[in-house]
């Protein structure tokens, strides 16, 4: 024996280190305290388990670990069970008998076990096993059979040593632990009333972030000075209605023989009066919809085996936390009188209804809202709040369920384009239930009042990784929120600047603002966002197209060229063939391995043409630059002639001389070149956009999608064509520049990348390989091409009424993406105010609590303790966020704002760019 000399050393423990050899009376004398080990003997072949039970190890309760209690108490039969996180173990306890003993369960629960049953327990559980679980469910969603599975094969794997089958009363004690726990945590164990005087939602986790009158406003947020009764808005409540279908529940056990222990104290509401409204008002008629048809509101069917079909929920649209009643089961469908009753009740709380304003993402707003003040009218005045307050509410719908509405909701009810709610997408609910949706596999056997327990619990664990994760979470949107406010900002100067200064555009342009400031303003104005200029259907489209062919033909465009030219006629004539060199060499790669003998006639017919075209014009350059001569020779006119090289003034290297004036004239022809292209390349890519949209909308069936990816794939190749002759006209304008000490061109004409090559509203990318590398960027981080701000000196291109129309509503929306991000910044800001806010108070109120206790025991202790992690985690996000402000102050230097909502325009300089850069 390690701790004696007694040779009969064959037991070990495998729970202590080292793994000794030690004999029967040292094992035990040393597990004293640490009985609930495991414990093998040698049989002189191999190591086989037994129990310190069965080495006489027994519990002495009531007493200090050691002591011997002089009047001990067997436990009924000598019979008791211990589950513990290394497997269930069968042990000997004894309580204390003697006069001034504890009763049995105090004596069970000051050793550190939880009982199973308050009178005569035979079976406990650790306190730490408890806790262990409930982290564990937490993140893996195992159920407490599964969790006490694992531990039963723990104790032995092979089926041959029974484990005592402890599993119901395990689900008790968990179920109870995490009651009693809540309570705790609310305070109910430090106040007066005790648990019979819990309110309504006390025990839930609030979100710090979200505006509480009380707990995170400061006392004169109603009646803030008058320069700042513009910033009311940062006190807006963000609500986020949601129903999810996989919450289910089979038909298991009652709300008689399971009732619930959460009475409407955390998340779910009361059931009994909640159940009294559904059935008062289940059959109440909903109104057909006027917009898409909604599966799961007109869904009336329950699955059969199932007593519920799911949740609907209330929650924060910011934060993604769960708000205190305001979760309720449904039994047939998303109905109205389910969701109304849990919208009223969320809001009917004392400290929310001092709120002045409120934002409601839904799903299904559109329809939802339209009624909702009528059937109102007819509920219990226990959840009626103020008409008023109803009709003040602004309805919008979540951003990633927006496209499903028709096109008309998709601007009314649209979070991108409605004034003073920052970037908030409304999807909060949907990000909840993914993760709290594994745990459906367990929650849907229970009854019905362990189903509720068990997700309170879990929604106030996911309430609580919240708001110690608001730190960072809060840092990281604030970062990004810097800095695409800078991009969005300085991008709709540049794009505002460029058409302001067309003068057809001017009037427009201040239209365009009275518009969009008079709809933010009242949603039944005019809405600027929306089409008001028909566009082309494909008939149209290939009418045009016909019509552009015929054009060209009688403008001469066929290149019938003349023996003798002008210095600007030869110019001119060689950026033509430039460009039917470009257009001869597509056709010519476009021809398969099997192409026909016409397509192949076709190009090759185009090919001779352009061959003959350039000895013609070769003639001319010999006279008007003959030091080309030797760069052009009569054997190249043996190569294709889609290759050969036309040695315009801009392509010569700057060893061979040329006559200055014909470089003057390729700039002149070459800037109106590349407005040309520009012009053309929009024009093409609105044509591109149109065609998608008319694609989706119209075209069904084989037939009908072969003709429009032919007209798509018609207009992609004017988008390259287009794309191909900018960027000849400025590589050549790059080269001529060496000549001119001009310096604006690059400014004029910037770097056409296959980024910017894209319309005003978002194409779908044939490409699948391109689309599941990157997806397209939403509204909000949508940002507009710089071809859309150059307009070139022609202003004949904005006689177009289709194209007004679309700039109108490109730059409506390019206003409201750096709107939206610059009231992100300021919310950000707001909410970091309230965390901050809502943890002092929070201290405030357990430190307060600590003070009332008249000795320093436990409950002072606790107390003590909960005030101190309030004010850790307060001065770590201090730590955390003390940069925020500086950076703020940077972005409004970069932007050049002189007040924090304003968009001034004004000419974004180079200091500026650097400095966005920097930032």
């Amino acid at each position: 024996c390690s701790h004696c000399t007694d040779p009969s050393a064959v037991y070990r423990c495998k729970d202590c280190q080292g793994y000794e050899l030690l004999c029967k009376t040292c094992i035990v004398s040393s597990h004293k305290n640490n009985g609930l080990h495991v414990i093998e003997f040698w049989n002189g072949v191999f190591f086989e388990f037994t129990s310190l039970k069965s080495l006489g190890l027994r519990f002495q309760l009531g007493h200090k670990l050691g002591d011997i209690c002089p009047s001990p108490k067997a436990s009924h039969d000598d019979d008791f069970v211990v589950i513990h996180t290394n497997g269930i173990h069968e042990v000997s306890v004894d309580y204390c008998g003697c006069f001034e003993g504890e009763e049995p369960v105090i004596q069970v629960l000051r050793y550190g076990w939880f009982p199973a049953t308050p009178r005569h327990p035979r079976t406990a559980a650790t306190l730490m096993v408890l806790r262990h679980f409930q982290i564990h469910s937490f993140e893996s969603k195992c159920s407490g059979s599964e969790f006490y599975q694992a531990l039963s094969r723990l104790g032995d794997n092979t089926g041959i040593r029974p484990v005592r089958d402890r599993v119901r009363s395990f689900l008790t004690m968990i179920r109870e632990y995490r009651h009693i726990k809540s309570l705790k945590r609310a305070g109910r164990g430090h106040d007066k009333h005790g648990i019979s005087g819990t309110r309504p939602g006390e025990c839930a986790v609030l979100c710090p972030a979200c505006p509480q009158p009380g707990r995170n406003l400061p006392a004169d947020w109603k009646t803030r000075p008058e320069k700042l009764i513009n910033q009311r808005w940062l006190n807006r409540l963000f609500l986020a209605m949601d129903a999810n279908f996989r919450l289910k529940r089979r038909v298991k056990s009652s709300e008689d023989a399971d009732p619930s222990l959460n009475k409407g104290w955390a998340y779910f509401v009361d059931q009994e009066p909640y159940m009294e409204h559904i059935k008062q008002f289940s059959e109440q008629a909903q109104a057909k919809s006027t917009c898409s048809s909604h599966s799961a509101v007109n869904n009336s069917r329950l699955s059969e085996g199932f007593s519920v079909s799911g949740v609907g929920s209330v929650g924060c649209a910011r934060h993604d936390c769960m708000r205190p009643c305001s979760i309720g089961d449904l039994q047939k469908g998303e109905r109205y009188a389910n969701m109304d009753y849990l919208f009223l009740l969320s809001l009917s709380q004392e400290e929310f209804q001092e709120l002045l304003d409120v934002i409601l993402s839904y799903d299904i707003a559109c329809q939802w809202s339209l009624n909702l003040v009528a059937r109102i009218r007819n509920y219990s005045k226990s959840i009626q709040i103020d008409e008023a307050k109803i009709k003040s509410i602004t309805y919008l719908v979540p951003k990633f369920h927006l496209p499903a509405h028709i096109d008309r909701c998709q601007t009314q009810y649209s979070f991108n384009l409605h004034k003073l709610v920052g970037r908030t997408d409304g999807e909060a609910p949907e990000r909840g239930w993914s993760h709290i949706n594994p745990i459906a596999l367990s929650t849907c056997e229970m009854g019905p009042g362990s189903r509720r327990d068990t997700l309170d619990d879990h929604f106030g664990d996911w309430n609580y990784k919240k708001t110690y994760k608001m730190g960072p979470t809060l840092l990281k949107r604030i970062i990004a929120a810097i800095q695409e406010s800078t991009d969005h900002t300085l991008l709709f100067h540049r794009f505002d600047l460029g058409l302001s200064a067309k003068s057809k555009l001017e009037k427009g342009l201040i239209q365009w603002e009275k518009e969009v400031v008079a709809w933010e303003n009242d949603r039944s104005q005019p809405n600027p966002f929306e089409e008001r200029v028909k566009k082309p259907s494909q008939d149209a489209v290939r009418r045009a197209l016909v019509e552009e062919d015929k054009k060209a033909q009688k403008e001469g465009k066929a290149y019938a060229l003349h023996t003798l030219f002008t210095a600007s006629e030869f110019i001119a004539v060689g950026l033509d063939l430039e460009e039917h060199q470009q257009k001869t060499r597509i056709g010519n790669k476009s021809l398969g391995l099997h192409a026909t003998n016409a397509q192949v006639t076709k190009v090759e017919t185009k090919g001779n043409s352009l061959h003959r075209r350039m000895v013609q014009w070769a003639e001319a350059q010999r006279h008007y630059m003959p030091t080309t001569d030797p760069l052009f020779q009569d054997e190249d006119m043996a190569t294709e002639p889609w290759d050969l090289p036309l040695n315009l003034p801009s392509s010569l290297p700057p060893s061979i001389p040329c006559d200055p004036r014909l470089q003057d004239l390729e700039w002149r022809l070459r800037s109106a070149q590349a407005y040309t292209a520009l012009d053309e390349l929009r024009r093409s890519l609105r044509l591109r956009a149109y065609l998608y949209i008319d694609k989706d909308k119209y075209s069904r069936g084989q037939a009908q999608n072969t003709r429009s990816n032919t007209l798509i794939q018609n207009a992609s190749t004017k988008v390259t064509a287009a794309t191909a002759k900018y960027r000849a006209a400025r590589s050549a304008l790059a080269s001529l520049s060496n000549y001119y000490s001009e310096s604006s061109w690059a400014k004029e004409f910037p770097v056409l990348a296959d980024a910017d090559v894209r319309s005003l509203q978002v194409e779908p990318d044939s490409n699948q390989e391109k689309r599941k590398k990157k997806a397209q960027p939403s509204e909000g981080n949508r940002k507009i091409s710089w071809i859309w701000g150059v307009l070139g000196d022609d202003d004949s291109a904005l006689e177009s009424e289709e194209l007004q129309d679309d700039l109108r509503i490109e730059w409506c929306k390019s206003r409201a993406r750096a709107k939206r991000w610059q009231e992100e910044v300021l919310l950000l800001q707001e909410e970091m105010k309230r965390v901050l806010l809502f943890l002092e108070n929070e201290a405030k109120t357990w430190r307060s609590r600590a003070e009332c206790q008249k000795e320093k025991d436990g409950r002072y202790a606790y107390a003590a303790q909960q005030a101190g992690l309030r004010d850790d985690l307060r001065a770590h996000f201090q730590e955390m966020w003390k940069d925020v402000d500086e950076m703020v102050q940077l972005k409004g230097k970069v932007e050049g704002k002189d007040k924090v909502l304003g968009l001034p325009l004004q000419t974004i300089g180079e200091e500026d760019e650097e400095m966005m850069d920097c930032n």
